[in-house]
């Protein structure tokens, strides 16, 4: 069931290397400290060693039958002056499934206070905003919900970007700004991992039909812009936000068949604050697609409005629910149905309903949680629940599954039904 195999020989080279590069960075924290000139902090060096396998339920004629099949070492620096912090993170992993060993800097920032209103953070950061819980609007920076549906840790979800943030703060009001020179897309779903639904095929693909697309790749012509605007009144936390870039994941088709990623702007606002004993928010987006403002043109997204209110509570000890109504609205949606082409039209609206689920048992080294994602408008579905134990305080296991629903093979959670899998993993943090 896990596709093809690693020789016995392999991964012990691997592992040798991998516990190699723990030792190497253990000591160079040593002698880091030694040598650092007196105004720097002594570093501290932090990470982890993985190693995480899964198996889907059933056979996907188009991927191989293990979805996530890695051994990972993640390790993290950071120091700091009087007048700066600096930060590195990054991941070394040998992929099963690709065949071949894999490295991704997660974090490489400095971070300035000039003046008391003033905060810069410059370099690759993860970046995140918005009332959501894994619902995201008016948040527009990359995510990999590639990385979440084949079984790898939550943290995954949330992607880095070569960004400049820069944020102040007045008694009246508090403002964030983002400026990332190059486009950051999603780390979408390409058939790599996961089967998905083709358009232009008219089927499921896998690796052998991985989407071909043509991402903005011009440094300063094909950037990003990113604002928020936040206060709290009372006990209510009040924002607007601002967007101007691309679509993150592909937002329409050439007329080559590439799919590309055109301009998008997003204008939202949110209200989050105490409702009922527990927490509720509100979320609002405007998703202008710059590049087919009426709707005319069928090979480009509409524009869109998107709707979520959401109420999060303890409703025991140690243990916490939240609940999120979502809606989707596609814009011009009549001019859309005049040129639709296709077998299957998207409806104009989709709706979403979400439940998080978390409880904490044997001392809060056990936890139990459960994300589910349920659309009435697709009848389709999708629930990730998860077992996590910790044995010590340096060692834990993971349990946990991804399992798609749904009756058509086109709707957001249907396509995947192959994919369904199974995961587990250990690991060591230092």
């Amino acid at each position: 069931m896990m596709g093809a195999t690693i020789p016995a020989g392999a991964w012990r080279g691997i592992v040798s290397r991998l516990a190699l590069a723990a030792l190497v960075l253990a000591v160079a924290g040593d002698c880091l400290a030694a040598s650092l000139p007196d105004h720097f902090s002594t570093p501290e060096v932090h990470g982890f060693l993985e190693l995480r396998t899964g198996c889907r339920t059933q056979s996907d004629p188009h991927e191989k039958d293990a979805s996530v099949l890695e051994t990972r070492l993640q390790a993290e620096a950071s120091t700091q002056t009087d007048w700066a912090q600096f930060k590195f993170k990054g991941d070394v992993w040998y992929d099963g499934v690709l065949e071949r060993a894999r490295y991704d800097t997660r974090e490489a920032w400095m971070f300035l206070r000039p003046s008391e209103i003033l905060d810069i953070k410059i370099g690759r950061q993860v970046l995140t905003w918005g009332t959501g819980d894994l619902v995201f609007l008016n948040d527009l920076f990359p995510k990999d919900w590639q990385s979440f549906f084949i079984g790898r840790d939550a943290e995954y979800l949330k992607t880095p970007s070569d960004s400049v943030k820069a944020s102040l703060f007045w008694d009246f009001l508090n403002a964030d700004f983002v400026f990332t020179p190059l486009f950051a897309s999603d780390r979408f779903i390409t058939g790599q991992y996961i089967s998905y639904w083709n358009g232009a095929l008219g089927r499921l693909a896998g690796n052998e039909s991985e989407l071909d697309f043509e991402k903005p790749n011009q440094w300063f012509t094909d950037a990003e812009y990113a604002a928020r605007l936040y206060q709290t009144v009372g006990a209510y936390e009040l924002a607007l936000y601002g967007y101007c870039g691309f679509w993150k994941n592909p937002g329409g088709v050439a007329a080559s068949g590439e799919a590309i990623f055109p301009r998008l702007r997003v204008h939202g606002a949110s209200v989050r604050g105490p409702l009922a004993g527990g927490i509720g928010n509100i979320e609002v987006a405007y998703y202008d697609s710059v590049d087919d403002p009426d709707g005319r043109d069928p090979r480009i997204n509409n524009s869109e409005m998107r709707y979520l209110v959401g109420f999060a509570r303890e409703i025991g000890r140690d243990c916490n629910a939240s609940v999120q109504y979502y809606v989707e609205q596609q814009l011009d949606y009549q001019q859309y149905r005049k040129t639709f082409t296709g077998e299957q039209p998207r409806d104009e609206l989709r709706h979403v309903l979400t439940l998080q689920l978390t409880k904490l048992l044997m001392n809060q080294n056990l936890e139990l949680s459960l994300s589910g994602y349920w659309s009435p408008s697709d009848r389709d579905a999708y629930l990730r629940p998860k077992i996590l134990y910790k044995w010590t305080d340096n060692i834990n296991q993971e349990i946990g599954a991804n399992i798609f629903l749904g009756r058509r093979d086109d709707t957001m959670f249907g396509q995947y039904k192959a994919d369904t899998n199974i995961y587990m993993s250990l690991r060591y943090s230092f």
